[in-house]
């Protein structure tokens, strides 16, 4: 592999401008055919198998006026008159005539009358709208309300399935992602590069995506997580081969034959490590939603394309600039000696020296940072997570402040007539209406056919207060038929956690076992493959604690921009998982080839240990940093979701890259010396040839200490002896 990377750099610093060419045909082909024929994202929260979307099912044959998504109109006067019916009349009769709109209740009135409340059905589900076309009918329909000085607000599915991104978050981590690298670069010219070659990627990646939505459902939020992601992870690859060819270039060599071996090296650590987020995306495909597959989907794409990019364009865009890439004073020979990077030796030898106490130390912050995890309570964040100066959040306070926080989240029962008697319904309606908990319900709705009714119920609670989920479970458990089922937001909602729960654990499996599996192949050394996995399920734990205090706790929400503690949402720690697995085997395997690289030329196992960290440790730092600023960015965006996501991943990475990184992972290896790379000989024998990184020429010409000579194989009782073999 790194002969054939080898000469892809070669021949990308040889020839350049082709590559270039290359690079813009394939983003006009993408952009144009996504401005063409691209689709638009929108979400599928069908949860097959479970009594809420069975309950749809059954109003989707039975009720179509009642199956679809929901919308709901809320009318206001601010100075506590009483509404005019006739304005409410003339608003549901336009609402009425509205496309695919299947059912429009009557205005009901608040207790003082200054609010009225217009609950809509549609016959589609939320799906199938087209960005804001239901919402701008809705606005449009109620103008007879709003042009009368009233306050209008939008709630309901429709309303809260939009999503306006602003660019906000992405221009406040593309800034400060160059800010970095000009510090750790010295150089604005080499600054600049990784941050053009990312683009490059996300744009190509960007247009795929909204290809893929032609032909398949594409979350909305997903290619907001895709951009984030792949920024930073396009930024990070970029930068690692820009510091292997200035670390080259430091050394004489040519700019063609500094190209080929950044390529050679940090271009396979790059695949490698770009691998390894892809195998882990992999996993959100066992989530058992559609939702997660269309997140695996889209970035997926974006990873796959900055990692391409990466491997193409620096090399291209390095030929070009040269030794421009290096500081000035470099260039102009004032400066030889590189004072940060024995700054990073010296951390790396103080490390090694104590392992124990650094280790310990470690493992009990990050084991404090985890616990706030055991008290974590998942929710999908609804419009009651939304800032104040959203309509659905105003709507939202201004359903609860009138009728109720119940009102927010009523519970649908379907039920079957033909296999439940219609003269049982009277009692069953009566029996809910006494249920601890229950605010209201409707007397029940037939269909045309008789056979097949409807009843809402409104609990006293909110959708998010878990006394609303246990009078669920308790109406479907002891008070409703068995042929009833529940659905609507709270029910689906209550589903989704569930199934989330159940499959959790299954993707945990699976992308720890596919990771195991990558690392003890490509680097031939389980102990270290066990002990990598380890390290970033603790980094894992250690963020989603810190989410569940920031959040959940309220410690902190207020300052990026939520009014109040929520729960996390349902769908951050599933994505955070196969993401930030991912993400932490990417600077395992940037250290991990250094290290294994000293070990194969020294077989000093401590020594090894100690160049790789200083080798590593700045390039590392500078690359989480960066990582760190876009995803503090993307934890500024309205979107709750996208906030936790932001705000998780900017501390796993910050946790992973130093106190993982920097301090256990160095300490760890130092302690078990050269059983870091033991492998049974049975093993060795099975395991195929995979060569992470090659040498520099100076290290190939060097003669080989005695060490490097031997080969796997030499133990006895069936192992082989922990010594470098040059696998």
């Amino acid at each position: 592999m790194n002969t054939r990377l080898a000469r892809l750099g070669a021949a990308a610093a040889t020839h350049p401008w082709r590559t270039l060419a290359g690079w813009l045909l394939i983003l006009v082909v993408t952009v144009g055919l996504a401005a063409t024929v691209g689709g638009e994202p929108h979400d599928d929260y069908n949860v097959s198998g479970t009594p809420s979307q069975d309950g749809t099912n059954l109003l989707a044959d039975r009720f179509p006026e009642l199956s679809g998504a929901d919308a709901r109109v809320v009318v206001h006067d601010r100075s506590g008159n009483r509404l005019d019916p006739g304005v409410l009349a003339e608003v549901r009769s336009r609402i009425g005539n509205l496309p695919e709109v299947g059912n429009v209740s009557e205005p009901r009135p608040s207790a003082d009358g200054d609010t009225a409340l217009i609950t809509v059905r549609y016959l589609v589900p939320v799906t199938d709208f087209t960005g804001t076309e239901a919402v701008d009918a809705l606005w449009t329909a109620a103008g007879p309300a709003s042009d009368r000085g009233l306050q209008v607000e939008l709630g309901g599915q429709v309303a809260e399935n939009i999503q306006a991104p602003s660019g906000t978050a992405e221009a406040i981590g593309i800034v400060a992602a160059l800010i970095i690298m000009v510090l750790a670069l010295g150089s604005v010219v080499a600054a600049g590069l990784p941050l053009v070659v990312a683009l490059f990627g996300l744009g190509a990646g960007m247009s795929v995506i909204y290809l893929m939505a032609t032909v398949t459902d594409i979350s909305v939020t997903a290619p907001t997580v895709a951009t984030m992601v792949g920024l930073g992870v396009g930024i990070d690859y970029a930068l690692l081969l820009v510091s292997r060819f200035t670390e080259a270039l430091r050394r004489g060599l040519s700019t063609v034959d500094a190209a080929a071996e950044a390529t050679a090296t940090a271009g396979s650590s790059v695949l490698v490590a770009g691998s390894t987020v892809l195998v882990s995306l992999f996993g959100l495909a066992f989530a058992g939603l559609a939702v997660y597959t269309s997140f695996g989907y889209a970035t997926f794409a974006t990873v796959g394309f900055v990692m391409f990019s990466a491997i193409t364009l620096v090399p291209a865009l390095c030929g070009l600039a040269g030794r421009r890439m290096l500081p000035r004073k470099v260039r102009k020979g004032v400066a030889t000696v590189e004072v940060k990077q024995s700054l990073t030796e010296r951390f790396a030898r103080a490390v090694a020296a104590k392992p124990w106490p650094v280790a310990v130390v470690g493992l009990l912050v990050l084991l404090v940072l985890a616990a706030p995890v055991l008290g974590m309570r998942t929710w999908p964040q609804d419009a009651g997570s939304q800032p104040t100066s959203n309509t659905t959040r105003q709507a939202y306070d201004l359903i609860a402040a009138e009728y109720g926080a119940g009102a927010n989240g009523p519970l649908v029962v379907a039920i079957d007539l033909r296999r439940v008697s219609p003269d049982t319904l009277p009692a069953l309606v009566e029996t809910v209406r006494a249920e601890p908990g229950v605010a209201a319900v409707t007397p029940p709705m037939t269909n045309a056919a008789n056979d097949a009714a409807v009843i809402f119920i409104e609990p006293t609670t909110g959708p998010q207060d878990e006394r609303t989920t246990d009078l669920l479970d308790r109406l479907r458990a002891d008070v409703l038929p068995a042929d009833a089922r529940t659905t609507g937001l709270v029910a689906v909602f209550a589903d989704i956690v569930d199934r989330l729960a159940d499959r959790l654990w299954v993707v945990v499996v699976f992308v720890v076992a596919m990771s195991l599996l990558l690392l003890t192949v490509l680097f031939r050394a389980p102990v270290v493959a066990l002990k990598a996995a380890a390290m970033n399920l603790l980094s894992v734990a250690a963020a989603y604690g810190v989410i569940t205090a920031v959040f959940q706790w309220g410690w902190g929400a207020e300052w990026l921009g939520l009014p109040h503690a929520v729960p996390v949402s349902s769908w951050v720690p599933i994505l955070m998982f196969a993401v930030l697995f991912g993400l932490s085997m990417d600077y395992e395997v940037f250290l991990l080839s250094r290290v294994r690289e000293f070990w194969l030329a020294t077989g000093d196992a401590h020594g090894s240990v100690v160049r790789g960290l200083a080798a590593t440790g700045r390039v590392i730092t500078s690359a989480a940093a960066i990582m760190v600023a876009v995803f503090i960015g993307f934890a500024l965006d309205p979107d709750v979701t996208v906030k936790m996501v932001g705000t998780g991943m900017a501390v796993a990475v910050l946790i992973d890259a130093t106190l993982v990184r920097l301090f256990l992972v160095p300490a760890t290896m130092t302690l078990l010396g050269r059983w870091n790379w033991w492998i049974p000989r049975w093993l060795d024998r099975i395991l195929p040839q995979v060569t992470v990184e090659s040498h520099s020429p100076q290290e190939e010409s060097a003669p080989a200490p005695a060490a490097t000579t031997a080969t796997a194989g030499t133990g006895h009782r069936g192992e082989a002896s922990p010594v470098p073999s040059r696998g």
